[in-house]
């Protein structure tokens, strides 16, 4: 019979497990600082309006700025994707026009809406391919591949029609007319419905499957997801058809929330994108970032426009604000990233 004797567990062990999980806890708190920040501005500025302008809190007002934001947030869920793997996308507002005019001129020539719709989502889709083929095939800067795609999305708009054309199909026009009413003054609209689940989706995404751990991988460093095996030409591939996907939608629902398709519509709608995303705590050097940051930055960015509108100063403010607000998320991610290479 023999006896096993197990040797007692050294007097640094617990030590050293304690510090691994208090270490751990500290890199997801500072990863997490510039949303908890996003969200601490956003429950200031309710709390200063309800002061100053008394009924100020109300789930008219929330719903309001969910419904006319639904677009800019789906926007702002492809741009983070982007962003976190180190890029950038210019052509988001051109293809909501795009996708919007072509939208409504197909509709004119008699196509049913359950055809149009997705045509107007594929043709964000095949632009954002085309930006993905010229980053990973031919090796040019996003920046510049999304700029010419931006020309390119803006150019056939202009030839589809230089006209406002309306939009009267009940179908497109049901996502922003249909209020669901949920009660005490509050509702929602299908395409906020729309757009919260995007903001779902993507969140899976990026922190529950293998392909949003790869996304986070590139931006962190491309060399070293190479090295590991990861697919990144495909992943980068991938996430610019999501961010044109996403543009498509977007256009979709602006083309319901106004009526209309016009090929001037979204014009520097894609610095509205990426200020959101920003605000919302994305690093503009990839590698970090929430889609939840993301829809607190557009409701801050919407909060901000719906209170110059009550102050009764002029819409310009607005860029003042957001160009202030910037700076300071700039500075603060600049904080964040000097603590991790110290840590």
């Amino acid at each position: 019979m023999t006896t096993s004797i197990t040797a007692p567990p050294t007097e640094g062990t617990p030590r050293i497990t304690t510090y691994s999980r208090r270490h751990r806890w500290q890199v997801r708190l500072v990863a997490w600082l510039p949303v908890l920040a996003t969200a601490g501005i956003l429950v200031a500025m309710f709390v200063a309006g309800e002061i100053l302008f008394g009924n100020f809190i109300t789930p008219r007002l929330i719903s309001s700025l969910l419904l006319d934001n639904a677009y800019l947030i789906v926007l702002a869920v492809g741009m983070t994707f982007v962003i976190i793997t180190g890029g950038i996308d210019l052509s988001v507002g051109a293809v909501v026009a795009f996708s919007g005019i072509l939208g409504a001129q197909l509709l004119h020539t008699g196509w049913p809406a359950y055809v149009v719709i997705p045509v107007m989502v594929l043709s964000g889709s095949v632009i954002g391919l085309v930006i993905g083929i010229m980053v990973q095939v031919f090796d040019i800067q996003p920046f510049i591949a999304s700029l010419a795609a931006m020309f390119l999305a803006r150019g056939l708009a202009y030839v589809v029609s230089l006209q406002s054309l309306p939009i009267t199909d009940p179908t497109v026009l049901w996502l922003q007319s249909t209020r669901i009413k949920l009660g005490g003054g509050w509702y929602i609209t299908p395409t906020v419905v729309l757009a919260l689940l995007t903001v779902a989706v993507a969140f899976w995404v990026l922190h529950y499957t293998r392909f949003g751990r790869t996304v986070y991988a590139i931006g962190g460093n491309e060399q070293s997801a190479r090295l590991m095996g990861l697919p990144v030409r495909r992943v980068r591939l991938a996430v610019n058809v999501i961010s044109g996907t996403c543009a498509g939608v977007a256009g979709w629902i602006f083309a319901s929330y106004t009526g209309s398709g016009y090929s001037l519509t979204g014009l520097g709608m894609e610095l509205d994108a990426i200020a959101a995303v920003v605000i919302g705590g994305t690093v503009l050097t990839g590698g970090s970032g929430y889609v939840i940051g993301s829809l607190l930055g557009v409701m801050v960015y919407g909060l901000i426009e719906i209170s110059i509108t009550y102050i009764g100063v002029d819409s310009w403010w607005t860029k003042i604000v957001i160009g202030s607000l910037l700076l300071l998320f700039v500075v603060l991610q600049r904080f964040i990233v000097s603590r991790r290479r110290s840590r």
